[in-house]
């Protein structure tokens, strides 16, 4: 598989992590479903997963982009299973909403292992690292390229955003009720 086609790969994937990332945003602002410092802890790995992607992206594909994502999303599986395992005895109430039958901290692992092994199967395909074209200007970037990197780069500043607005300078509260900003605690 050639450097431009993995480009555009890392970019769907950009946008699939962007999409998750959008869902539970709008849920914490439409819905009041304020994060947890787990959920934000998670928010932050995926974050950091598409940092990887956009390295792929706008400089091409190479191992520390991937070893960097890699690791990312095993940290969020990490947390993600931690605050699976505070609610895992019968009777305890999970944290959140269900979707589809499920917490997001749950699809946020299933999400992230579907990461790591998707990231390490891409990885091992040699031909991407033979062919890379190097890094590309803004405008050599593809229209999906120029779009999952911007809308990314946007949705992690409006969660970064968002986190002060929750937890302000200090450390986030364990079941936050209200925004720190707005001082309604």
């Amino acid at each position: 598989m050639t450097s431009h086609k993995i480009r555009q790969l890392n970019a769907l994937g950009l946008i699939a992590i962007g999409l998750t990332l959008v869902y539970a945003f709008s849920d914490q602002l439409l819905h009041g479903e304020l994060p947890c410092p787990l959920c934000l802890l998670q928010r932050v790995a995926f974050a950091a997963v598409c940092i990887g992607l956009m390295l792929n992206v706008i400089v091409g594909p190479k191992p520390a982009h991937y070893g960097f994502s890699i690791i990312a999303a095993v940290a969020g599986a990490a947390f993600a299973l931690r605050q699976i395992s505070l609610h895992v005895i019968p009777g305890t109430p999970g944290y959140g909403a269900p979707f589809l039958g499920l917490h997001f901290y749950t699809w946020a692992f299933v999400l992230f292992t579907i990461i790591v092994i998707g990231l390490a199967l891409l990885s091992s395909l040699p031909a991407q690292y033979e062919d890379s074209q190097g890094p590309l200007s803004w405008k050599e970037l593809p229209a999906i390229s120029k779009t999952a990197v911007a809308a990314t780069l946007l949705l992690i500043a409006l969660n970064a955003m968002a986190a002060f607005a929750l937890c302000g300078p200090g450390v986030c509260p364990d079941d936050p009720a209200s925004y720190w900003l707005g001082g309604a605690e």
